[in-house]
């Protein structure tokens, strides 16, 4: 049985779509939102959330679980510094999706912005 097996298909095989989630997490992590489709913000909210839970807990562990998800260095350190010390008290729902009401100019495509509580 395949039950709680969904994916959101947001690229053609599974690697491309684990490349589309990291560098989604990367760009949501340095600006703090970004806008793209509701497809991809969907996708990537649950990797981001983990992500910032792991972080909540700082040690050489965790910093390097972390590190071999996220390939940049600046950006580990920007999460354990600045991003997860926000969240301390909290126990989840760091991220929000905000849907935005126009499609995407070519295709139409549904648009959302995902950010940091």
């Amino acid at each position: 049985m395949r039950h709680k097996k969904h994916k959101y298909k947001i690229g053609s095989n599974p690697t491309h779509r684990q490349a589309i989630i990291k560098g989604l997490a990367l760009d949501i992590i340095t600006h703090g939102k970004v806008k793209t489709t509701h497809a991809k913000c969907k996708a990537v909210q649950p990797y981001l959330e983990k992500l910032i839970t792991i972080a909540k807990n700082d040690s050489v562990a965790n910093r390097r679980l972390v590190s071999s998800r996220l390939p940049k260095k600046d950006v580990v350190k920007k999460l354990f510094s600045e991003v997860s010390p926000k969240y301390k008290e909290r126990k989840g729902g760091y991220t929000r999706v905000v849907k935005l009401a126009d499609g995407r100019v070519g295709d139409n495509a549904e648009m959302s912005y995902i950010m940091l509580v």
